[in-house]
């Protein structure tokens, strides 16, 4: 047995990338930002925040939606699976990104408060 689930929760770090591929299908693209609070320890260190960047991807209906009321500062509430794609750039090197792809995806608020 496997599982292959990821449940974020952060702010959109930019406004998605939207396109449309093959047969008009919707496409989104776009990085979420999630944060662990630093601490201070008892002897007075202290331990800084960390962020750690997310690269997102939807497809289809929830891209749509994304297209029309996500903007960058969202916070955003995904689920979804872990892929790694590998290619060749420009110069033949090897190259990996590991993505988000979106099941389940809620706008939580915007900056401007919707």
């Amino acid at each position: 047995m496997s599982v292959n689930k990821v449940i974020i929760v952060g702010n959109v770090g930019q406004d998605p990338d939207i396109r449309y591929v093959e047969s008009n299908v919707c496409v989104a693209n776009f990085t979420v930002a999630t944060t662990e609070r630093g601490y201070t320890l008892a002897n007075g260190s202290k331990s800084p925040d960390r962020t750690e960047w997310h690269n997102i991807v939807a497809w289809r209906a929830t891209a749509e939606y994304i297209e029309k009321y996500v903007k960058k500062g969202d916070l955003v509430y995904i689920e979804g699976k872990l892929r790694t794609r590998t290619w060749n750039d420009k110069s033949g090197i090897q190259r990996y990104i590991t993505e988000i792809y979106i099941d389940t995806f809620m706008l939580l608020n915007s900056k401007k408060g919707q």
